[in-house]
């Protein structure tokens, strides 16, 4: 009987051995869940290096076959004599994570691992390989649970077959008190110390070896160290190399070193190698922080188009969000940024509809700043004159008003862009040129726009100081319009010196000269020109208008913040006049004489009308009101302001007010004309006028009278004009100048140097000749 009881209990112990060994996994947690290591995840693996060892990077010791370099870079296990391969130690770190995440990656990087040996099902027990197991029981007297963990999992990798004590917290205290002291020197980071020790200790012991397993931490923690260091330093191949020589730093526990090693790719221009180490970690890491700290670190330095990649690894959270939701605002603005940056980059909808809400709920100027670029690059300009505006509204920055100012250039209001822009017209070369831009298209609006002479002024003391063409050679042409020959062919020459070769500028002259009768200048400007401008060589013969492209503006260019003229801004009609034919308006006001200060351009008058049709002379009274205002309008375009004012006055009888109103106008234009400044002022009360044009003739009628004061030497009267004046709209500089000199010659000199100190202070040359002129005059007068 006891013979088969043994046999049957020989039988129950082989079938348990067997059972044990064939389900070692079940086993294995059975052990976990003794130990309370609740991590489910595979042993810590390494980020493989072989890749570093690519064509953008070169160790000391460079090999010609990539699969040698991969060899280097990651060493196989080597067989450690119980048929188990050995793998690379992964690196712990002192601000780790209690549990290590698994670094496994198909696509990324190859991982060095160590499988799982498949025991023989009737082999018998392996016996626990040698394990150093010094950490271990540091950190266990320690009472370090969180490090106590990560060394298991690591010892797990390395030994496979490996089982951790029952109670590693319980083991007795390490008997060696100089090599528990050394840890401590290592679990501070006191390195050096650690070599010290470690020095004195083989010393004053020779047969003394240290642990293998603290030698190996101390040459990680030190390539920690180097690595880190190297970061700080933008040291950039340095840290590749660093990583590189030691890659068992690559792993989940090392997070801020695949950080730095991913910033370091990124700064030496190798984007394509940093995004596979940032995509690494979201592939293989799980620590919520961390991945959402490594999508904010990827958006500082990888581009729009990159980050998408990384951004499809986002996880949806338990309550149904998405991880990445609380950076997508930023994320958001910064993608809207780079793609008003890089106009061949569309980013997707969805990111400028949120920027929208942003900007509509949390009201920051810079967003609204962003969108309104956004919308100028994708010529949306109704949209991006809203968000520039509200922009402006809460913080009047020189961005958002040259944004403004390109929107409204855009849809044919530049009148409001030089009023917004002039205030920032100095603040850099895009604002400047943004300014020039809409005093150009300024004036060059058809109709004539009506400018206030201080705009003018500033208008043309900012072209000088720039030397801008294109709003040089639109003056010359308003000049003209105004019927003030000489001074467009001064802008013209202006333009041309700036830039000879700018033929509108050219065929201005060409046309003014000849209208001044200059034929020696005309065949001159031919002479020139010939081979070059068919026109200027034709120059007499009649040419229909001509709609050129914008004039030659100066586009200000994008920087990265910042910006261009729009390339497809609306088409300028240049005001070239058919042939020789000349636009014939008002003539320009009297300037004066007296210690020869020049005129300004003058207040505009109103387009005139062809000649063509009123060549003969005909009595207006046989002429209905209607034909006779418009025979009128035709003579004054003939500089024949007699018969205008005769046709007008028929005009007056006309059924209509606005056929009343338009006489009444043009006669009162006709006797100003005439130098009948009294007649014009009744002229002017035979109908009512609309407001802008009581102003306008009320102007010129005072300024006429000012002049006419002046010449005759009725100085007090002249000052009385001008005040008058200077109640209906600011005092232009020639008119300043003319109350000056009435000042002067009344002997009243401290109101004359005053006055000619405020006009020099324009640029005004002739303000500035005055005041010398004054104040020689005061320092002569008798005491």
């Amino acid at each position: 009987m006891k013979p088969s009881f043994a046999a049957l209990c020989a039988a129950v112990i082989v079938t348990i051995v067997f059972v044990g060994l064939s389900d070692r996994e079940r086993f294995q947690r059975k052990i976990d869940a003794l130990l309370n290591n609740t991590d489910p995840s595979p042993r810590p693996q390494l980020m493989h290096m072989g890749r570093i060892s690519g064509p953008d990077f070169h160790s000391p010791d460079p090999r010609d076959d990539p699969s040698q370099q991969v060899a280097q870079a990651d060493p196989q296990p080597a067989d450690d004599g119980d048929g188990q391969a050995a793998v690379a130690p992964v690196a712990t770190s002192d601000d780790a994570p209690a549990t290590p995440t698994a670094i496994a990656d198909a696509t990324a990087p190859a991982v060095a691992q160590a499988a799982p040996p498949a025991a023989p099902a009737a082999a018998p027990a392996q016996p626990q390989p040698a394990v150093d197991e010094s950490a271990l029981r540091y950190f266990a007297s320690r009472g370090d649970k969180a490090r106590l963990q990560v060394e298991i999992s690591r010892l797990r990798a390395l030994y496979p077959s490996w089982t951790p004590p029952a109670d590693p917290l319980a083991v007795p205290p390490n008997q060696d008190t100089k090599l528990e002291a050394m840890w401590q020197l290592y679990s501070e980071s006191r390195y050096a110390e650690l070599h010290r020790a470690i020095t004195d200790r083989q010393s004053a012991e020779p047969g003394w070896q240290p642990p293998p397993d603290l030698l190996d931490r101390l040459d990680v923690a030190e390539a920690r160290a180097r690595l880190v260091n190297a970061s700080d330093l933008k040291q950039y191949e340095k840290v590749v190399q660093t990583a590189a020589e030691t890659p068992s730093l690559l792993t989940c526990s090392e997070v801020d070193v695949l950080w730095r090693l991913a910033d370091a790719f990124a700064h030496s221009d190798r984007v394509p190698r940093s995004r596979d180490a940032y995509l690494y970690i979201l592939k293989n890491c799980d620590n919520p922080a961390e991945r959402l700290a490594t999508i904010q670190k990827a958006s500082a330095v990888l581009p729009y188009g990159t980050m998408q990649d990384l951004l499809s690894q986002e996880k949806p959270l338990p309550d149904g969000t998405r991880e990445f939701e609380s950076v997508r605002d930023d994320l958001s603005r910064r993608f809207v940024a780079e793609g008003n940056d890089d106009l061949k980059l569309t980013i997707a909808p969805e990111y400028a509809s949120r920027l929208e809400r942003l900007a509509e709920t949390q009201g920051l100027a810079s967003d609204a700043l962003l969108l309104g670029w956004y919308d100028v690059r994708h010529q949306q300009m109704v949209e991006a004159e809203k968000w520039f505006r509200t922009a402006r509204a809460k913080d009047d920055t020189a961005s958002a008003s040259q944004g403004l100012a390109l929107t409204l250039i855009a849809r044919k209001s530049p009148q409001e862009a030089e009023d917004i822009m002039y205030k920032w017209r100095d603040g850099s070369k895009d604002a400047t040129a943004t300014y020039l831009a809409a005093t150009a298209n300024l004036l060059a609006l058809d109709p004539l726009p009506t400018l206030q002479p201080d705009v003018l002024q500033r208008i043309a003391v900012e072209v000088l100081k720039q030397h801008d063409t294109a709003t040089a050679q639109q003056f010359g042409w308003y000049a003209r319009a105004l019927t003030q020959p000489a001074t467009a062919a001064q802008w013209f020459e202006t333009a041309l010196r700036w830039k000879p070769d700018d033929e509108p500028s050219a065929y201005g002259l060409a046309i003014t000269r000849q209208q001044l009768n200059d034929k020696q200048g005309v065949a001159e400007i031919q002479r020139l020109w010939a081979g070059r401008s068919e026109r200027i060589a034709l120059l007499g013969e009649t040419k229909k208008p001509t709609i050129d492209g914008r004039a030659p503006l100066p586009a200000p260019g994008v920087d990265g913040a910042q910006t261009q003229v729009l390339a497809n801004q609306q088409p300028v009609i240049r005001r070239e006049p058919p042939g020789t034919q000349e636009l014939a308006l008002p003539r320009e006001p009297r300037t004066v004489t007296t210690g020869q200060p020049s005129g300004t351009l003058a207040v505009r008058a109103p387009r005139a009308r062809t000649g063509a049709g009123c060549s003969t002379t005909i009595d207006p009274e046989m002429l209905p009101p209607a034909q006779a205002v418009t025979r009128g309008w035709c003579l004054m375009g003939l500089n024949r302001p007699t018969e205008a004012a005769a046709a007008f006055e028929v005009g007056l009888r006309s059924a209509t007010q606005k056929g009343r109103e338009d006489a009444a106008y043009g006669q009162s234009l006709a006797y100003l004309r005439l130098g009948l400044t009294s007649n014009a002022a009744v002229a002017a009360t035979k109908a009512p006028l609309s407001q802008q044009r009581a102003l306008e003739l009320q102007t010129s009628i005072l300024t006429n009278r000012a002049s006419n004061a002046f010449d005759t030497k009725r100085y007090r009267e002249a000052i009385l004009y001008l005040d008058q004046l200077s109640q209906l709209q600011p005092e232009r500089i020639d008119l300043m100048v003319l109350r000056g000199y009435a000042y002067l010659n009344l002997k009243r000199f401290s109101d004359a140097i005053r006055i000619f100190e405020a006009a020099a202070a324009t640029g005004n040359h002739d303000a500035i000749s005055a005041l010398s002129n004054a104040r020689a005059a005061q320092r002569a007068a008798p005491r």
